[in-house]
């Protein structure tokens, strides 16, 4: 069912399945900018059978467990990891939920600025992904850049239109020993956007 729906995700988008991923399928930290409800599925469409069924995507709460439909569609079909957006605390947080499925052997995809670009661009990113990356520094960070999707589904908007979307996995990156956070963070979205230099 779930190959099924990814391969439906790549036809109506336009978005190519990646032949392999660097890393294998041992768990990694995929991160993409976030402009639309169907980021998280494009990117988890985009990855290798055998890759994506140990991939669970973050999912804001508020939206995905609005209704017991929205939570199904997450959490049985996509197996997504609800993330808060209100009200967080030690019980709840962002960071101990996608860590539980990196510690379960799973890799993640998660959107470190938080919230849907109304302009498409890349805002800043919150501190979540440099939390994951110093908690688990041997597992790799991916960016993902995702083109036309705040296009095609851009934020407001019920009805996808019908654009030609791309995902560009770009190569891992690490948290260097030492680095400070706003200094990774950095890097992290310019990785992202092409514009890091070796």
């Amino acid at each position: 069912m779930r190959s099924f729906l990814a391969a439906l995700v790549r036809l109506a988008t336009g978005v190519r399945l990646l032949p392999a991923t660097p890393h294998g399928t041992v768990p990694a930290i995929y991160f993409a900018n976030h402009a639309s409800h169907m980021d998280f599925v494009v990117v988890w469409a985009a990855l290798p059978d055998e890759v994506r069924e140990l991939t669970s995507p973050a999912a804001a709460e508020d939206y995905w467990a609005a209704t017991r439909l929205r939570r199904c569609i997450a959490c049985e079909l996509f197996r997504a990891v609800l993330i808060p957006r209100k009200e967080v605390n030690r019980g709840n947080h962002p960071v101990e939920r996608l860590g539980a499925a990196l510690g379960a052997g799973r890799s993640v995809i998660l959107f470190p600025e938080g919230t849907r670009s109304v302009d498409g661009g890349t805002m800043e990113f919150k501190s979540g992904l440099d939390h994951l990356a110093r908690r688990y520094p041997d597992i790799p960070l991916i960016p993902v850049h995702l083109e036309n999707l705040s296009r095609i589904l851009p934020k407001g908007s019920r009805l996808p239109v019908p654009l030609i979307a791309q995902a560009r996995f770009l190569p891992p990156m690490q948290l260097q020993p030492g680095e400070p956070k706003p200094v990774f963070l950095a890097r992290a979205r310019a990785a992202l956007e092409g514009t890091e230099h070796p």
